[in-house]
């Protein structure tokens, strides 16, 4: 291609992203594993509780650690 039709396409993408958009930062409040005889329970429960508080907790699996996570994301 010559340089001007490769200026041409370049301008036909349009912006182009080189950045990943920014993860929502994440703070931890409890941890309960995965292998517990009630499973994700107690970690439901936990986050109602916090909820209840008007904590926006909610709960997430964590498979590397095989565990559930009680979570509040700030903005």
């Amino acid at each position: 291609m010559s340089p001007t039709d490769v200026a041409a396409h370049v301008a036909a993408q349009g912006p182009v992203r080189s950045v990943q958009p920014a993860k929502p930062k994440r703070t931890v409040l409890e941890r309960f594993s995965a292998g517990a005889p009630q499973g994700q329970w107690p970690a439901e429960r936990f986050a109602a509780d916090r909820r209840r508080e008007g904590v926006p907790a909610r709960v997430v699996m964590d498979l590397a650690s095989d565990s559930f996570l009680v979570i509040v994301e700030a903005a």
